[in-house]
């Protein structure tokens, strides 16, 4: 784990909650599903800015709550040259957007409705919005990617998977 430690790989005495354990290892106990969600990721990222998939991800496992992803995915954006000032203003990225292009705000907003869909569906002006800045086939791919977090993020949740001890691409 890497909280206890520092930037010159000294320990802190700082005392942290103990780690909580997963509750299911759903991956080694379903292997067919963990093979088919890994293929099912592979196919939707074809096509999307890597950095861009990154952001989208971390803002759905942000939203979903789902801290195992949540440090994956910000340890990938980090190994794909995301900058950590635009990692950490994703969790308010409205009140922040001058951090991001136009492109990223929509696939942002296109995110967060396609996770929540409190209104039980995707707003017009979302999806339209997003599809001006997409082509057809780009948005679909994005549209993929976005529900295939979305799934990853209830299998991590539901398992209470451990944040924390993830390596960048430990999982591709």
């Amino acid at each position: 784990m890497t909280t206890n430690e520092t930037t010159d790989n000294t320990t802190t005495n700082t005392s942290y909650v103990p780690e909580h354990t997963p509750r299911l290892a759903w991956a080694k106990l379903a292997p067919d599903v963990y093979k088919a969600m890994i293929s099912l990721d592979r196919a939707a990222r074809q096509g999307v800015d890597p950095v861009l998939l990154e952001l989208v991800k971390i803002r759905a496992s942000q939203i979903n709550h789902c801290a195992f992803c949540v440090d994956m995915h910000s340890k990938d954006a980090l190994a794909a040259g995301e900058s950590v000032e635009r990692i950490i203003q994703l969790s308010a990225w409205e009140e922040s957007q001058h951090f991001y292009t136009a492109k990223e705000v929509a696939a942002l907003a296109l995110t967060e409705a396609v996770t929540v869909l409190t209104e039980g569906f995707v707003p017009d002006d979302v999806y339209d919005a997003a599809a001006k800045h997409f082509d057809e086939a780009e948005l679909a791919q994005l549209i993929a990617a976005i529900t295939v977090i979305n799934a990853w993020n209830r299998f991590g949740v539901t398992c209470r998977m451990v944040a924390g001890h993830y390596q960048t691409g430990e999982h591709r």
